[in-house]
């Protein structure tokens, strides 16, 4: 037994345990003494304060209630005006999970109707809110952690035993070194390698979907070894940063995943996607449902300011990215306080639609790894107002044309800012009212939005909190589930407006949508996301006007006659953005490093840094490696 464990258990009665675990750097005891599962928080609280550690007591499952009597137990004790949904139980953690519409009167006063709950039927119960839309990833995400709970149980235990066990390498110099494996000078498959005396870390292992000849992180660099990996670190759910983490597990990844919660759905979705996509244009995919299923199992989720170990000489904190659901910079203590890194990926330092922004402040700081997407001096982007300005126009303009407004989007951040703009211009009539058309995998993923309202700002959160109120449900959205729906949304006379993956126009609806829309010039295109070099929607951008498609062994060329817009909508930090960031730090840093931005806006920006902060900054290239330390 590792040594930790057995600390803790010498200072509880003996006998009292039947088991000891790890759920990841997380401590779990599970009792079968009814009494003292009932009457020993005081004692846990102070062994908590005393190693500085989570430590979890549960019942053990052998006296936890029937499920089918503990359900009507918890009926019984929970009011009705909770309006319970559904109660799941896990019973390899004796924890129930109560999905209610109003979770605090679920919970109760000072949480009296949850001490009741755990004291009658001795389950752990969780309470949740049941989402306005209800995920069906959610769903199956769920299903597969408690169909495979007892392996899941076992993953979790010798990730704890890889952080307490200690030192598997031989320590030597003090030292810290990164190495660029992607997203050094580009947009794109984000990498960053992560290497100290005893940690090898993986900093998001994105795909460049824009660019085919250059679309994976380099792990052919011969400092990566994957039977080597300890972690994985995945800052937010865009194919950049997240889309290659199944086949890290298709080479014998066995290791952790570590994210936020609404992450780890909407990745698991947009991957499955991504597989889908492949085969739809003729690839073959990389990786299959199998190894995304593999990922769920390993995948370890952290809430905002959660702090955890996740190697011997490595402390994870996430802090909100505002970026997208989910999104978080991460920060990384190394050592006994030897050196603290933040790996900011894709941040927003500023109020977006749906989120707050960026965080700022930080327990210490030494290294910065900032992302220069829009980092070049020009790269100044147009007020919320201006924006909400010159989407109305174009919307109102080809309304009263008679014509369709075809929006290709990022299924995730960008589509749910549409539709909650478009919400806000229609209810406001501002716009007239018309069917918008969500296609692709936008409604599953605004789903997972509504399932974690905490994540979002103060004024969305309030309007998801009431159904009346929740931008989300207006009755001017409509789901497009199949390729006859599309058709019939295509052929139908009247006006009307498609959000559409993806945002590229590199696969998905969105390019369907393209082919038979393009040709008529009341018809209307609107990017409204980053286009990647080499993408059809950068070309189109430029302006390309004569797009060739390939069916099947046929090529099919369309004229493109629609009108053509862009509206700069962002949720990346603008060139202030990204300064006035870097000026409010707390603490500030010594090092800045850019990465995830074209050679020419990075370089800009390392620059100016420089000048105006007095900083050493630099700029890596792919396959480039850095001692920080």
């Amino acid at each position: 037994m590792t040594q930790i464990l057995k600390e803790v258990l010498s200072e509880l009665p003996a006998g009292k345990i039947s088991d000891a675990v790890f759920e990841g750097a997380n401590i779990v005891l599970y009792t079968k003494d009814e009494k003292f599962f009932k009457e020993s928080s005081d004692l846990v609280r102070s062994i908590v304060n005393k190693i500085k550690k989570r430590i979890e007591l549960r019942p053990d499952p052998s006296i936890t209630h029937d499920r089918e009597i503990a359900e009507k137990e918890i009926q019984q004790l929970v009011p009705e005006e909770a309006k319970i949904d559904q109660i799941i139980f896990d019973p390899q953690r004796s924890i129930v999970i109560i999905e209610a519409e109003k979770p605090g009167v679920a919970i109760g006063k000072q949480g009296e109707n949850l001490k009741k709950i755990k004291e009658k039927t001795l389950w752990v119960p969780v309470v949740k809110r049941t989402p306005a839309l209800r995920s069906q990833i959610i769903e199956n995400i769920r299903a597969t952690l408690y169909a495979n709970s007892a392996e899941r149980r076992k993953f979790l235990h010798k990730t704890g035993e890889r952080i307490y066990n200690g030192w598997i390498r031989a320590k030597r110099d003090e030292w810290i070194r990164l190495s660029y494996l992607g997203s050094g000078r580009q947009v794109g498959r984000s990498c960053i390698f992560l290497q100290t005396p005893e940690s090898r870390i993986l900093m998001d292992v994105g795909v460049d979907v824009a660019d085919v000849n250059n679309a994976y992180p380099l792990l052919e660099a011969p400092e990566f070894k994957i039977e080597e990996l300890d972690a994985v670190v995945i800052s937010h759910s865009h194919l950049d940063h997240c889309g290659f983490v199944p086949y890290l597990f298709k080479y014998g990844f066995k290791g952790p995943v570590y994210c936020t919660k609404p992450t780890r759905d909407v990745m698991s979705l947009q991957l499955l996607d991504y597989v889908k996509i492949m085969r739809n244009n003729g690839q073959e995919p990389i990786f299959t449902s199998e190894e995304v299923k593999e990922m769920v199992m390993h995948t370890i989720t952290l809430n905002f300011e959660e702090v955890t170990d996740i190697t011997p000489d490595v402390r994870l904190t996430f802090y909100n990215a505002g970026h997208i659901l989910g999104s978080a910079m991460c920060h990384l203590h190394i050592g006994n306080g030897l050196h603290n890194l933040l790996y900011s990926a894709d941040m927003k330092f500023g109020k977006s639609v749906m989120l707050s922004p960026a965080a700022t402040r930080f327990p210490r700081l030494e290294t910065l790894l900032l992302e220069g997407t829009y980092g070049g001096k020009d790269n100044i982007l147009p007020s919320k107002n201006e924006v909400y300005a010159y989407l109305k126009d174009i919307i109102n303009d080809t309304i009263k044309n008679k014509g369709k407004c075809l929006i290709p989007v990022l299924g995730s951040g960008r589509a749910q800012d549409l539709m909650i703009m478009i919400e806000e211009l229609v209810r406001t009539k501002q716009i007239k009212e018309v069917d918008v058309f969500i296609d692709g995998i936008v409604w599953d993923i605004t789903a997972i939005h509504t399932a974690y309202p905490e994540f979002l700002n103060s004024s969305i959160r309030k309007q998801i909190f009431h159904k009346d109120n929740n931008p989300f449900l207006s009755k001017i959205f409509k789901r497009v589930g199949s390729g006859k729906e599309r058709k019939e949304v295509i052929e139908e006379g009247k006006p009307c407006i498609i959000l559409a993956t993806s945002g590229m126009l590199i696969g998905g609806p969105s390019v369907e949508y393209l082919r038979s829309l393009s040709d008529n010039p009341k018809n209307a295109l609107i990017f409204s996301s980053y286009q990647g070099e080499g993408s059809l929607g950068r070309r189109i951008r430029n302006g390309e006007r004569e797009i060739i498609f390939k069916n099947g062994s046929k090529k099919e060329t369309c004229e493109i006659k629609m009108q053509v817009h862009k509206i700069e909508i962002s949720d990346h930090s603008d060139r202030r953005e990204l300064m006035n960031f870097v000026g409010r730090l707390n603490p500030r840093p010594k090092k800045i490093l850019i990465n995830h931005g074209e050679n020419s806006r990075a370089l800009d920006l390392a620059s100016s840094l420089h000048k105006t902060y007095r900083l050493e900054t630099s700029v890596p290239r792919n396959l480039d490696s850095v001692r920080i330390k």
